[in-house]
C-alpha cells in the first residue's frame, strides 16, 4: 500500500513539474517592453517620452508633435525636439516631478513648422535635454483620418 501511495505522489509531482516547467524554456513575450500604441517611446536623461507621433495632412508644411513627457528628476528640464531633415526646432519646459500630455488635458501639441512629411512616413527627430545624451528617433507620421487624431492637426 505504501508503494502505491509513493508511486501516486511521485506521479502527481511529475505532472505538476511537467505542466509548470514549460515557462522555464518558453519565451515570455510579456517580459519585453514594446509600444502598444501608434507612437514610439524613448528616454532622454530624466525625461520619459511616450507615444511620440507626428500628425499632419499630405502636402502641408506644418505638423503637430504629440506625446507624453514625464520628468522623474528633481530639477526642471527643457526638452528640445529638432527635425533632422528640415523644420524648426521646438522646446518644452517640464517641471520636476511632473507630466505633460501634449494634445490632451488642455495641453496643445507642439507645432513643427517647415516639416514636409506625408502621413505613413517616418520622420527623424532629434530629442535632447541639457546635461543628457540626446536621441534621434524615427517618428511615425499620421493624418487626421482617425477620430482620436482629427482635433490634433495643426
Amino acid at each position: 500500500m505504501k508503494a502505491r501511495l509513493a508511486a501516486s505522489a511521485a506521479l502527481a509531482l511529475g505532472i505538476v513539474i511537467g505542466a509548470s516547467g514549460c515557462s522555464m524554456v518558453t519565451y515570455q513575450a510579456t517580459t519585453e517592453h514594446y509600444d502598444a500604441s501608434d507612437g514610439i517611446s524613448a528616454n532622454v536623461g530624466t525625461l520619459d517620452l511616450r507615444n511620440i507621433l507626428v500628425i499632419t495632412e499630405a502636402g502641408e508644411e506644418d505638423a503637430s508633435l504629440v506625446f507624453t513627457v514625464s520628468n522623474s528628476g528633481e530639477d526642471d528640464a527643457e526638452l528640445t525636439a529638432e527635425p533632422v531633415d528640415g523644420g524648426e526646432p521646438v522646446t518644452l519646459e517640464v517641471e520636476a516631478g511632473s507630466q505633460v500630455v501634449l494634445g490632451a488635458d488642455g495641453d496643445e501639441p507642439l507645432t513643427l513648422e517647415g516639416l514636409s512629411a506625408d502621413p505613413g512616413a517616418l520622420v527623424s527627430i532629434y530629442f535632447s535635454a541639457e546635461g543628457a545624451e540626446g536621441v534621434e528617433l524615427r517618428v511615425p507620421v499620421l493624418d487626421g483620418s482617425l477620430p482620436e487624431y482629427a482635433d490634433l492637426l495643426p
